[in-house]
């Protein structure tokens, strides 16, 4: 899985890019926009978005589905000066860019920030309409990564990231065997209004922070067996999933609220929304996460119970999950989730196995 970076007090060895470093601060430090400039990669958390989970692309997709390449540049290009409308990740987006702001205001010369960088199979033609949405938005994001009908994924680990959302299930697979964390981005079904001083960020346990490794013995040998083991292994921490590297990321940031004494007011909130029972299996998620060295702010356990009620309550800008019906509840009740493609769970619905194609001899 995706590694935690460097902190800013190791040594660097590259004069080169030191001098290529310096160079870029004093560009942005003499822009008239007071645009804030990107951080190094190697200390910062790196986001790398779609297109179409950044900006509602719904009907520019269709163009593209019914009628060709040619036809979707071609109109791209044509209506260029109108900006696309927000997408799933764009409140999330704006979230850690009040993350960034609180975290320069405290630390004005830190590099350990939230990164956005624009990653798309998009062609260079439609770059100009993508440029002008995020600039009419005002979204600090000065990266993009354009690869012209070619799959980005081979560049996720080039731009360090930490994080990959996309529409593109099938991509996002594909970053999680790279090891990389990702997730398949999905509008909610209604409006939820949403903090703009406060990150708020939802996780799932199993398959998502944690392994998949407890679901296996749910799905296979039942609940009271998967009891059982969970109370014989109670200390046994659990493996890491997809995700533990991100809340680890977050992590480190909220650490850096923490050292100015500002615990109370940190722009960064965690929860972990778990189907699990407390009392039956909720120990060995708590001691885990204190094995790895991580805080959770919220941890709630619903013994089975839907999640979008309370979803709907903690309004998260991002909820992830490992199962879609967990996934759908939560989009009914107006949270913008993205799904986990790792794991068992992959091949059940609502607890029952999805019938296999059969194999090709």
């Amino acid at each position: 899985m995706s590694e935690i970076k460097l902190t800013e007090s190791a040594p660097t060895e590259d004069n080169g890019e030191e001098k290529d470093w310096a160079a870029a601060k004093a560009f942005f430090d003499n822009l008239k926009t007071n645009k804030p400039r990107p951080p190094k990669p190697r200390y910062a958390v790196t986001i790398a978005v779609s297109s179409r989970t950044l900006f509602n692309m719904v009907k520019e997709r269709k163009i593209y589905q019914d009628e060709g390449l040619e036809k979707y540049v071609a109109y791209q290009m044509e209506h260029e000066s109108e900006p696309l409308m927000p997408g799933a990740a764009f409140p999330f987006v704006q979230a850690l860019m009040n993350v960034n702001s609180r975290l320069r205001q405290l630390y004005p010369d830190s590099e350990e920030l939230f990164d956005i960088v624009l990653m798309t199979n998009n062609h260079a033609q439609v770059g100009v309409r993508l440029i002008n949405s995020i600039n009419h938005y005002d979204l600090s994001i000065e990266r993009f990564c354009m690869t012209g009908g070619e799959s980005p994924i081979g560049y996720l680990k080039a731009y360090m990231t930490n994080l990959y959302l996309s529409k593109d299930s099938d991509k996002v697979t594909e970053a999680i065997e790279e090891g990389i964390a990702a997730a398949t981005m999905f509008t909610a079904d209604t409006d939820n209004e949403l903090s703009k001083t406060q990150l708020r960020v939802a996780f799932d346990g199993d398959a998502v922070l944690f392994s998949d490794e407890s679901e296996i013995i749910v799905k296979q040998h039942g609940l009271d067996t998967f009891f059982e083991h969970e109370k014989e292994f109670e200390n046994k921490p659990l493996a890491q999933g997809p995700l533990k590297c991100f809340l680890e990321a977050l992590g480190k940031l909220q650490r850096k609220f923490i050292a100015k004494n500002e615990r109370l007011n940190c722009p960064i909130r965690t929860f972990l929304v778990t189907a699990r029972s407390a009392a039956s299996s909720g120990a060995r998620v708590l001691k885990t996460l204190r094995s790895w060295g991580l805080e959770i702010d919220e941890a709630l356990f619903l013994a089975g119970a839907p999640k979008g009620p309370l979803l709907e309550k903690i309004k998260p800008h991002i909820f992830f999950d490992d199962q879609m019906f967990h996934i759908e509840g939560a989009q009914q009740m107006g949270t913008i989730s993205a799904h986990v493609p790792y794991g068992i769970g992959q091949k059940y619905h609502k607890g029952k196995l999805i019938e296999q194609p059969p194999k090709q001899e």
